[in-house]
């Protein structure tokens, strides 16, 4: 029966690699004690997140963070633990490095790398993530105990080309990683602000940030809109907007992890389990194009929309 059981983390992140690396290594210990195939981490958890852990790459030391992402595949073989971490590739010359995602396998080594590819922010790429960050142009898609895995990062969630996208490709379960959290109380009081008291109030779980509800919502839509089950990791850093969670690719949340503290939720992806499904009929016709169910028909009362 293809079913996988994935260990979602979050952690503190912070500009501090080794300490980073520390609580990488110490929850793959967990997730593995727990049962897990899989351990998945938030975006950038190893380095740090750009223009909000440190303000830039500037001096950033490439090197410890080899070293420690080295001792991460090293146990990840030791453990027999796929391991999806966040991190930064950095490239040559003047080019920014790529935010993304690490995909390791049970014996250690790298079995590919997802680049994010909507980095926020405008077209001077002066602002978001691009002022930071050379956005990817690929989908990252891999096998684990038979069940077909898919790697997004935070951004991305806005796109649901993507989501579809990788359920072309036979994807049953999408590794989400988020850097939504440390956020300073001054950041916080603005955006509360911004949302405004009246919607405050309208929307569940108390908003004080547009990511709280859009993040949680919009992947939980794609889960049961594309039916493939969601990792959602996240920093836990204060403020964190949201704690990490999992998605049934019913759209059902089946395991939510507290906010701004440290942890490891464990689910099992049971792709054969039998779930509601109602676009089950006519998805992969919608994914081609054609856009109704059923049969048009030609009718001169159907062609004329001007008239009762």
């Amino acid at each position: 029966m293809p079913e996988l059981t994935v260990a979602t983390c979050q952690f503190p992140v912070s500009a501090d690699v080794a300490r980073n690396g520390r609580y990488v290594m110490r929850q793959m210990r967990t997730a593995k004690e727990r049962g897990a195939d899989l351990v998945h981490f938030p975006e950038a958890c190893l380095p740090g997140y750009a223009g909000t852990d440190f303000a830039d790459h500037r001096g950033f030391d490439w090197e410890l963070l080899r070293s420690v992402t080295r001792r991460v595949m090293t146990l990840a073989g030791e453990l027999g633990l796929w391991t999806v971490v966040g991190s930064a590739h950095p490239l040559t010359g003047e080019h920014k490095p790529h935010n993304c995602l690490y995909v390791i396998d049970g014996s250690g080594r790298i079995a590919d790398r997802y680049d994010k590819r909507f980095c926020a922010g405008d077209a001077t790429e002066r602002t978001g993530d691009l002022a930071h960050y050379t956005p990817g142009d690929h989908s990252s898609v891999f096998t684990v105990r038979g069940v077909r895995c898919g790697t997004l990062i935070c951004h991305d969630y806005r796109y649901p080309e993507l989501y579809r996208d990788l359920k072309r490709q036979d994807v049953q379960l999408v590794l989400h990683s988020f850097h939504a959290g440390n956020m300073t109380s001054r950041r916080v009081a603005a955006i509360r602000a911004e949302v405004g008291e009246e919607l405050e109030r309208l929307n569940p779980g108390g908003v004080f940030s547009h990511a709280t509800v859009t993040q949680q919502a919009t992947t939980t839509a794609q889960a049961g809109a594309s039916h493939v089950w969601i990792s959602c990791a996240n920093s836990s850093a204060r403020e964190s907007c949201w704690g990490a969670f999992f998605v049934r690719a019913d759209g059902m949340t089946t395991g939510r992890l507290p906010r701004n503290r440290a942890g490891v939720l464990v689910s099992t992806a049971d792709t054969e389990e039998e779930l509601y499904d109602s676009t089950a009929a006519w998805r992969d016709r919608a994914m081609s194009g054609v856009l109704h169910s059923g049969t048009a028909v030609e009718d001169p009362r159907s062609a004329r929309r001007q008239e009762l």
